[in-house]
């Protein structure tokens, strides 16, 4: 159990970058009124790099990147995600100075497999906002996602 000291929220959130300039071809049109005959080889899978971190009234924790062993970029699945749960932020927020802090998380299927679910309540108890959790978060909504409103977009370049 997390042993902590003054009320907080802490909102999490993973985000996805393109490693090599990929832009998705679905958020870019090029309008010409003759065929520029210009062709751009593209990976069929471009790298990518998933970034997960924390929001709270103390600051951020993070950022945690998804890696295997040999240290090249994963995708998030539940058992990643426990492991970064496990091993990276309750010892994190083990070393901050909070008392009953509350965890919010988006309802992605990685965050919210019943093992995810029982070891954030096991954390938490009823302080936890998620999907299948004791408070069920609410989808789409802008003031409580700041991370993804507000944090990516600063960082992303």
């Amino acid at each position: 159990m997390i042993s902590i000291t003054g009320p907080a929220l802490a909102v999490l959130s993973p985000q996805t970058k393109m490693l090599n300039g990929y832009v998705k071809k679905q958020n870019c049109r090029n309008w010409s009124e003759a065929n520029p005959q210009v062709y751009v080889e593209t990976p069929l899978h471009p790298e990518k790099l998933t970034v997960w971190c924390t929001l709270w009234a103390g600051g951020i924790i993070g950022p945690y990147f998804f890696k295997n062993d040999e240290r090249h970029n994963v995708t998030v699945n539940g058992d990643r995600y426990r492991v970064m749960i496990t091993n990276f932020f309750i010892p994190e927020l083990n070393n901050q100075d909070v008392q009953e802090l509350w965890f919010q998380q988006d309802g992605a299927t990685c965050h919210t497999a019943r093992v995810t679910i029982d070891l954030l309540k096991d954390t938490f108890g009823d302080r936890l906002i998620s999907r299948f959790g004791p408070v069920n978060w609410p989808p789409r909504s802008c003031d409580l996602t700041p991370l993804d409103y507000f944090l990516w977009g600063y960082v992303k370049p």
